[in-house]
């Protein structure tokens, strides 16, 4: 890919304002972690997503470039778009995930992250490792100056060596002034190119290798990261 192309790849709008972007991640991660303080186990996955669209409406953050997902237990295996399947209830042992794409005023947010109610090791080692995957793509990137390809690729292989599967079907993608489409449609995991801090998300889902869960985090790629 030539300089030029990346250039429009990682073009901006009009409306592009860090400060205001990295204030509308903030706000992302609040609401992510109030959406799940407020799910507990015997709930329906239907009734933690009305819950979760009151506190993004509370928050004036209910209009989204992409729809609300909550999954609980085995929906956490579904695709980004893919319907759950209906009536699951939370368990007492159990994993959820939350993933919103909220526009605060002329921005776009992006998150994700995940749960566990009870002592479930293996659950638990999936909410553990997933962040620490995240981490070690995104140190990997920081100091080498990876490509989107390059890092998904090191991302799937250090989850085979943690002994999950990376599911390659979220792949990251741009983040801009709403709406980045308009200006780019590629998925992270297809650059042929280091992408620049404070533009691209990086998604990660690690699925277990015999049970039906997975795990999920996504966050901005910056280079001054806390969770």
């Amino acid at each position: 890919m030539s300089a030029d192309e990346k250039v429009k790849a990682e073009a901006v709008g009009a409306n592009f304002d860090r400060a205001m972007f990295l204030h509308v991640r903030e706000r992302t991660r609040k609401v992510i972690n109030d959406i799940a303080a407020a799910i507990h186990p015997g709930m329906l996955e239907e009734d933690a997503v009305a819950m979760a669209k009151d506190q993004l409406r509370a928050a004036e953050m209910l209009r989204g470039w992409h729809g609300l997902h909550v999954r609980f237990g085995s929906n956490t295996l579904k695709n980004f778009g893919q319907p759950s399947e209906p009536g699951v209830a939370l368990r007492d042992n159990d994993i959820f995930f939350i993933d919103i794409g909220p526009v605060w005023q002329k921005w776009e947010g992006d998150g994700g992250d995940t749960f566990v109610v009870g002592n479930d090791p293996e659950m638990l080692g999936a909410q553990r490792d997933v962040r620490d995957l995240f981490g070690r793509a995104r140190a990997k990137w920081l100091n080498e100056g990876l490509s989107g390809m390059a890092l998904y690729d090191f991302a799937a292989a250090e989850a085979q060596v943690m002994g999950w599967e990376l599911n390659l079907d979220m792949s990251g993608h741009r983040l801009a002034d709403f709406p980045h489409a308009v200006l780019h449609k590629g998925a992270l995991a297809e650059a042929p190119f280091t992408p620049s801090p404070e533009l691209w998300v990086l998604e990660i889902q690690i699925r277990h290798p015999d049970r039906p869960f997975s795990a999920f985090y996504e966050d901005l790629l910056l280079t001054d990261h806390t969770a």
